[in-house]
Parts: C-alpha cells; structure tokens; sequence
C-alpha cells in the first residue's frame, strides 16, 4: 500500500539554528545565545551570562532565516513539503521568560511565518521549547523551581491562543532526554548549568514532564483540533552479542533512555527509574496532584529523532551522573559518517516497530539526515548522491515498517531541510541540507540559496507520496 494518503513529508529547523537576528525585534537573550562553537564540547568554557569579544556566536547571524524566512519557505514549497517542522523562540514571545506581556513583535513574526506556510500549502509542525531557554529565567534556577513551570503554561497559553487554526501540531520539549545526558545536553535542554547534580537534572525533568502534561491539557482545551507530541532524542542500541550478560545490559541501557518517552506517552514513571534514583539518593519534588497531572496530559502522538544505532553489553556502565550515552562498544556491520556516527537504515525500521510495540501511538520521525562537509563544483552545485542514497534507505525502512509491519506513520521531517547551524558543533561546514546556504563557519559569505541535487530528487518522492525513489 505504500505511504499513506495526507503522510507529512518536509523537512525540519530549528529557531535557534536557522533564525540569527539573535537581538532584534525585543528578543531577549536565550542559552543558545551564549554558546560558541568551542563549548560544545568544552561546556565548561561557556562564560554564562557573559558573551566574549571576538569569539563565534553561530545564533546571532546563523542563516538569517528571520529575514529570509519568506524565500526559504517558497523553496520548501517548491519541493513540495507537506509539512515543516520549526520552532518558536520563547525568548522573541516572552524575551526574559517571565516578562508581564509577550512580545507584539515576537508573536506577529510568527504570524507571518505560519501564514506564509500556509500558502504554500504547508502544515506546520511547532517544537515550543528547542535548545532555547530564556536566560532571565536562570535566576530562577531555571528548571528546577517550579515557578518555570507555571511561565512555561504562560507562554503556551499564549501561542495556542494567537495560532490556533494556524498550527496544529505541537511538540513540548526538543528531545527532552537530553536533560539527563551529558554537561552540554542538559545546558541545551533547558539552561541548565553544564556542572549539574543528577538530583538537579532529575528535577528539572520532572518539571518538564508536568509542564509538558500541563500544557497537552491546556492545548486541547484551547482548540479540541490540536494535537500535542512528544519528542525523543533517538538514543537506540542493540545488543553486543547473545550471551545474556549482553542482553540484560543492553535492556537496562535501553530502558534509563525510554524513561522519557514512557513518562509521555505512558502518563507515569516506570518503576526501573524510580528504583534506581532510590539507589542514587534522588529525591523527585512530586506535590499532591502530579501523578493525576501525568496520567492526564499523555501525549497524542510520539515523534523522536533517527541518525545512528549503537551498541550495548555487559560492559556498559550508563553514567547516570553525565548521563553519558557511550556504550563502550562499536558496531562492525556499519559504515560511519565523516562525524563518526552510524549509518543504519535497518535500524530505523527496528525502532519503529519498538516505539509502536511499546506505546501504539502515532509515529513520526521528525529529524533524520546525513551530516556532510561540501562545497559546490565548478558548476555552482553541490552533486550529493551520497544523501540522496542515505534518505533514499530509510524511506524504503519506513515503507517497510508501515507495508509489513503495520506500524502507523504520520510524516518523515528530514534535518535539516537546508544548510544551517550543526547543535553539536556549531560550525556550518557539517551540511545536513538540500539547499547550499553560501556561509562558512564565521558565517561570513553571500548567504545565497542554491538547491542541490538531492533538492529535485527528494521534490521527487515527495510527487509521488515515496513511490519513486530513483
């Protein structure tokens, strides 16, 4: 049967990777803001709340997406996408988080943003919160006091108000497993100081989980059409071998990552979690009426990211202090990337079938990509048959999971659907696009948009809702 009628294909951005205009318009200062290419993996360097001379701050230029968020939209057009997965800046709605008015020039960008989605027949898809926090919130502690919960349903109260009819479908929280990974993770999760206890991380999750129920309830109350997400940053391993010892670690590695995803889309903790904060000593700040709060604001639908598989075993110490996902192990069937990450198009299908097993919610895999460094030839065009092969495979795994397996699909949002900032490195160079943005990693350059190869060829499969995929 295929891919089925009304499949969302598009392609997926976030605000602060693609928008620069880190400043303008009332924006208040926000994480991503203060971290330059360097800390990302050197957390300690980021001089919070202070920016340093001279050094690269990706956000405050990136692709200008602000203000060219019009032709990047008719390009998107152009391939045909059903469906764009973006992001709103709190910080452009609410520029310290807990201001006593939103932003009118923050809200009526994104008016003009999602109207002209709308013209050219695309469905947004909107992450509320993705790598972004409001630095006024840090006085707070950010998510470790409670209040933020209650600015966090503010500023949701707000958007589901002035888009309702306009957006749709939403996603709380940008891969909100990454609150309980490494130093750097939890800082993009949330504003989190990179130095941050387990008990600190542990809290500040649980707030985001009540958050994220609290704001599920509120959408649906606002516009009985909404439907809410969640988001899982795709940490997937197999094990290293068949003998149990390596079954049962790589289970428990699997099961301290699906804490999230079963918080969301289950409405409670799943009692492997909890016994193992009691072994560490973490305390969650549960109140009387959270676990109803929970239980209540389940998500719709799950969506998560997919670039690699990993291994786990025996060997497998998680760190639950860093929250490291190094397993320890290597896979030797697969091929790496240029960054070293896997490439596995089974894996995908793989996944699919565990998330619709497990939850038998709706399913979209909203960032998946191949990560490159390229240039253009003499031509002027970037020629990237190698990215046209990698999306290539994973469709025909989506098509599989949906033909023979029966998992139920509702997109496919590929990262990034145009050059833009890389989260993990900060440079430009490391080119996940179908369209060459003219930028290098001073985000100096024309910042012309020119299409490539794999640009006509995925207008292609998007025509024919994934038939032709040659």
């Amino acid at each position: 049967m295929g891919f089925p009628k009304g499949f969302l294909w598009g392609g997926a951005t976030a605000a602060n990777q693609c928008e620069g205009a880190w400043d303008a318009d009332g924006k208040g200062p926000c994480s991503a803001d203060f971290m330059t290419q360097g800390d990302r993996t050197h957390p300690r360097e980021i001089t919070f709340p202070e920016r340093v001379p001279g050094k690269v701050y990706p956000g405050d230029v990136a692709i200008d997406h602000y203000h060219r968020y019009e032709e990047d939209i008719a390009l998107f057009g152009e391939m045909g996408f059903k469906c764009y997965r973006m992001s709103i800046a709190w910080s452009r709605i609410f520029p310290n988080g807990d201001d006593a008015e939103p932003c009118e020039a923050g809200l009526a960008h994104y008016d003009a943003v999602f109207d002209c989605c709308r013209r050219h027949g695309i469905e947004p898809l909107v992450t509320i919160s993705h790598y972004e926090t409001p630095m006024g919130l840090a006085k707070y502690g950010s998510w470790n006091n409670r209040q933020v919960v209650d600015l966090f349903l503010r500023y949701c109260d707000v958007i589901f108000r002035r888009y309702k009819g306009k957006v749709r479908y939403w996603l709380t929280f940008n891969e909100i497993n990454s609150m309980g990974m490494g130093m750097m993770s939890c800082y993009m999760a949330g504003g989190m100081d990179p130095n941050s206890t387990l008990q600190q991380k542990a809290t500040a999750s649980y707030h985001q989980f009540i958050a994220s129920a609290l704001a599920v309830q509120l959408a649906h109350q606002i516009d009985p059409e909404n439907k809410v997400g969640a988001m899982y940053g795709g940490i997937f391993s197999y094990p290293a071998t068949c003998d149990p010892a390596d079954i049962m670690g790589n289970y428990k590695f699997m099961q301290s990552c699906f804490m999230y995803p079963d918080v969301q889309c289950r409405g409670a903790y799943p009692t492997s979690a909890l016994k193992e904060y009691e072994r560490e000593g973490v305390v969650l700040p549960v109140l009387d009426g959270d676990a109803d709060i929970l239980k209540a604001g389940t998500v719709d639908f799950l969506t998560y990211s997919y670039y690699f598989s990993m291994v786990a075993g025996k060997d497998t110490k998680f760190d639950v202090a860093t929250g490291s996902p190094v397993t320890g192990y290597t896979n030797p069937y697969l091929k790496t990337t240029e960054w070293g990450w896997t490439i596995d198009p089974m894996g995908l299908r793989y996944t699919l079938n565990l998330f619709w097993d497990r939850y038998g919610l709706p399913l979209m895999v909203v960032e998946n990509g191949l990560g490159v460094s390229e240039e253009p030839g003499e031509d002027g065009i970037v020629h990237d048959p190698y990215r046209i092969d990698y999306h290539r495979e994973h469709i025909k795994a989506m098509r599989d999971a949906i033909d023979l397996d029966g998992v139920e699909m509702w997109g496919y949002t590929t990262w990034g659907c145009i050059d833009i900032v890389s989260a993990g490195t900060g440079e430009m160079r490391k080119r996940y696009g179908f369209i060459y943005v003219d930028a290098d990693d001073s985000y100096q350059g024309t910042f012309a948009r020119t299409p490539k190869d794999s640009f006509w060829w995925y207008k292609k499969v998007i025509a024919t809702n994934g038939e032709d995929l040659s």
